[in-house]
């Protein structure tokens, strides 16, 4: 075994025993790559299954317990992969030269490890179609701008006016963060981080039940690392390499090849953002403030960013909810990014996206209704990776990487009456890749009266921030009738509230002030060193979490949507990172 596997991490004699011949994907232009991946996912992409359409209905049942159903707004969004691929340029001659080193690392895994054909097919399509997109970016002039007639619906008439935004007010966006003073892992010092922490975690809260064996095993992720230069530039890549090489030796796994084939699309994504931000700096080419990414290449873009991510089970991996989820992840790093992506350049972004505004704003309320839902305790009962909205959210809120506090404040706050997005109905947006999904907007279910322990968070927001508490008690009741009593950590969930979602609101309330809106952002990266280890407690971090999650995404005022707005700035910069 442990012969077949040493090839497994491509190196240079490894490559000149290769024959000269591309893969076929590779012949393909990047618009038939789009196309050839769009067909590739409907075949494998499986339906909703029974099991997770009874839980669906169980919910349901439950909150039109607290009343009649009543009425609302449907808006539905056709499935991404129904769409057609916008035609792009092919790639130029270093484009070709990228892709045929990557080809070539691609193929020493496929010979060690034929369980991940399909990964490797996905990485190869998907790299030809970024090139083509970054090429198409650079080199087509701008189209005028079209005279659309401004949408009405509910969403868009909601949409914030952003702040402006420099570089400078990025720092903590770069993986070079503050470690967690908690530390998850005890024997690797190097990987003890923000980052192994919120995949630790995700995994755990997965794993409690089932255990699939994922809960402790940074090894299948290791190689997506390359995208972080922080860890490229600090952890010594030759022993890392030998570790993964051993490690596979040893107990191989096709999750483990799926890492590999992960950490080679990385490293190619970050050689061509970079590659094209340098042609820009040097005068060669003028990127505009836009990208060619249409709904349908957007998506299938971002598949193969975090499809291996966060791993399910292979019974599960082609779930059309899993898929949702993980698009809908990705969506709100781009949502809280947009500013910061619009001044370094990076192409994977949806509010930088050549798609309508509706759509645009369509995908962020998607990630408040997926965040309700998975508040919702039959949102977990029927697949393994159920937890990682609601993990992804908390996590950001509490590292300070997120915009949730700095950029999500504006000033004033709306009524929360007959807002469109308190009254967001939750939802799995199940098919959002295939069929498509549809959102409902009806007055929200509120619990009659709060259980115990949510009852005693309501109160010391009365005792200590007497004007947050109407609002702060309101958000109590929605989340509990959403979630059913909450039985949580009082202590540490009051801290952490205290100091990120009241703080929040309360500098929403006051005058325009960027220093107090940093405070609030860089605070929120201390509670969550202080208290992150709290969620990790079998007993009370599952109850935690889900109403972190609630107050961070779905309460009102949605510091979340309120990171949708896009104010174009020049792209410039001289770092690409996270």
């Amino acid at each position: 075994m442990k012969s077949r596997i040493a090839g497994a991490v491509p190196t240079a004699s490894a490559n000149r025993l290769l024959p000269a011949q591309p893969s076929t994907q590779l012949q393909l232009q990047p618009t038939e790559a789009g196309n050839a991946l769009a067909r590739l996912f409907m075949k494998r992409i499986n339906g909703s299954t029974e099991q997770y359409r009874k839980a669906q209905n169980a919910a349901q049942q439950r909150l039109d317990a607290f009343g009649s159903r009543p009425s609302g707004t449907t808006l539905h969004l056709a499935g991404a992969l129904q769409l057609a691929q916008p035609a792009l340029l092919p790639p130029d001659e270093e484009g070709y030269a990228r892709l045929r080193h990557l080809d070539a690392g691609l193929r020493v895994i496929e010979k060690a490890f034929p369980q991940v054909s399909t990964d490797i097919e996905i990485c190869r399509l998907t790299c030809m179609m970024l090139e083509g997109a970054w090429r198409s970016r650079a080199l087509t002039p701008p189209r005028e701008e079209e005279q659309a007639t401004v949408c009405t619906c509910p969403l868009c008439r909601r949409l914030p006016t952003p702040p402006a935004r420099t570089l400078g007010d990025y720092g903590w966006r770069q993986s070079a963060g503050r470690p967690l003073t908690t530390k998850t892992w005890p024997y690797r010092r190097e990987l003890d981080s923000v980052l192994t922490g919120g995949w630790s975690w995700t995994r755990q809260m997965n794993d409690l039940e089932r255990d699939l064996g994922h809960r402790h095993r940074f090894e299948d992720d290791i190689l997506v690392f390359h995208e972080y230069k922080r860890v490229v530039d600090t952890i010594d890549t030759t022993r890392l390499t030998q570790h993964a090489e051993g490690r596979l030796a040893e107990n191989f796994s096709t999750n483990s090849a799926r890492a590999l084939v992960s950490g080679l699309f990385s490293a190619h994504k970050r050689s061509v953002d970079e590659y094209w931000l340098q042609q820009h700096h040097a005068g060669s080419v003028v990127l505009p403030q836009t990208n060619p990414l249409g709904q349908s290449t957007y998506s299938i873009l971002q598949m193969m960013d975090c499809l291996f991510w966060h791993v399910a089970p292979d019974t599960e991996l082609w779930q059309e909810e899993n898929l949702a989820s993980l698009l809908l992840c990705r969506a709100i790093d781009d949502m809280a990014d947009v500013r910061a992506d619009a001044l370094t350049g990076e192409i994977s972004n949806f509010w930088l996206a050549d798609m309508p505004t509706h759509t645009k704003a369509f995908y962020a309320a998607c990630a408040i209704a997926i965040v309700k839902y998975g508040c919702m305790p039959e949102a977990h009962t029927s697949m393994w990776n159920t937890w990682l909205m609601t993990t992804t959210i908390v996590w950001m809120g509490l590292t300070g990487r997120h915009a949730l506090w700095f950029d999500g404040i504006t000033q004033g706050l709306p009524p929360a009456e007959g807002c469109p997005l308190c009254d967001l109905q939750p939802n799995a947006c199940t098919g959002m890749l295939t069929h498509g999904t549809s959102l409902t907007i009806a007055p929200r279910p509120t619990a009659p009266a709060l259980s115990t322990r949510t009852a005693e968070l309501s109160a010391r927001c009365r005792a200590q921030y007497p004007q947050m508490w109407p609002l702060f008690d309101a958000e109590l009741h929605a989340f509990e009738a959403l979630h059913g009593p909450w039985y949580g950590n009082i202590d540490s969930t009051w801290e952490i509230l205290r100091r990120t979602y009241i703080a929040a609101v309360e500098a929403s309330r006051a005058a325009p002030s960027p220093a107090r809106a940093r405070e609030v952002q860089q605070d929120s990266g201390v509670v969550g060193s202080e208290k992150f280890h709290t969620l990790h407690d079998p007993r009370t971090g599952r109850e935690d979490t889900a109403l972190l999650a609630y107050m961070f995404a779905g309460a009102h005022p949605h510091f979340l949507w309120n990171a949708t707005g896009y104010r174009p700035t020049g792209v410039e910069g001289d770092w690409l990172d996270g």
